[in-house]
């Protein structure tokens, strides 16, 4: 199988590299310098809780370098989604499969716009990795990755990829409910994303500080209210300890967003607690704690150049 990494970011890089010991993998990534200098350095390097290893993972900024794909994974921020996919577009044939493994939800709708609907499928990881480098990762805690189908159905394709991704030392399973666990990921996120991002502080330590914990609890009960609204069905009984076992198993890692306010780049608040306002907005349900988050995010974002730095100026 010929697998298209879209995105060297932290799981791009993770998710290839793994999957590199069963199946043909390549890096596709919009930078040709970046992606002269992952091949150069000998690909992908990890470190932690997959072991150390390296996988020699061709890379490249031409789609046409690779060729058609059997299977595109689109690992990239959720507001590069479009522009991603005209860049992969010659990789993409008729009946070539799209995986996203990206955050949030409103991407896929843009992805339809691609390819049919039973060409596509949709999942979530639990994954805690972090990028120290191009094409270095640090994976700091592992966790079950789950894809499925939007209309329910399981292709035969999605079981070839849940036994290479098996295969490959990703545990995945498939899900015909996969709404209620992108909303189950989604009500995860919003709590731990944005408040990581807010604080600085690596997930294992948010639940530790009790004002923290309280602003995130607040976050995933207004989550937990909009989407029983929407008639959902959460996978997990009780959303909240969830979310502690998620800080603690990936206690070490820097959530997303945190790694982009670091890196002073966009974040995908629109796509993770902007999804929480729209919906409750369309349903009169209150959400004050998930519009500060949103609100706040949003000042970091549009004042990078702005802030006071260590040295006081």
């Amino acid at each position: 199988m010929r697998i298209v990494i879209v995105g060297p970011g932290a799981l791009g890089c993770l998710v290839g590299g793994l999957l590199s010991k069963k199946a043909e993998v390549w890096l596709l990534d919009r930078d040709p310098k970046r992606a002269e200098r992952i091949i150069k350095n000998q690909g992908i390097t990890c470190q932690g809780a997959s072991g150390k290893w390296t996988a020699k993972i061709p890379a490249t900024a031409k789609a046409a370098d690779i060729g058609e794909a059997d299977l595109i994974i689109l690992c990239v921020k959720a507001y590069h989604t479009k522009e991603a996919l005209l860049h992969a577009r010659d990789c993409i044939r008729k009946d070539t499969t799209v995986l996203t493994l990206q955050n949030g939800l409103g991407h896929i709708e843009v992805i339809k716009e691609f390819v049919d609907e039973q060409n596509l499928l949709v999942g979530v990881t639990n994954h805690g990795v972090t990028l120290i480098g191009e094409g270095q990762i640090q994976h700091a805690g592992t966790g079950e990755t789950i894809i499925g189908n939007l209309e329910g159905f399981l292709p035969a394709r999605a079981r070839q990829i849940r036994e290479i991704f098996n295969e490959s030392g990703l545990d995945t399973k498939l899900s015909r409910n996969i709404k209620g666990v992108l909303w189950s990921k989604l009500i995860i996120n919003c709590g731990i994303n944005p408040v990581s991002a807010l604080t600085r502080l690596k997930n294992g330590q948010l639940m530790h500080q009790e004002t923290c914990a309280e602003v995130i609890r607040g976050a995933v009960t207004e989550a937990v209210r909009v989407a029983k609204r929407g008639r959902v069905q959460l996978v997990y009984d009780d959303p909240l300890a969830k979310v502690e076992s998620v800080c603690e198993a990936t206690g070490p890692n820097r959530s997303s967003m945190l790694q982009d306010v670091l890196a002073r780049k966009k974040t995908e608040i629109d796509f993770i607690n902007g999804v929480i306002l729209r919906q409750a907005r369309s349903y009169g349900i209150p959400t004050p704690v998930n519009q500060l988050l949103v609100n706040l995010v949003k000042t970091i974002e549009s004042s990078y150049g702005e802030m006071v730095d260590g040295q006081g100026s």
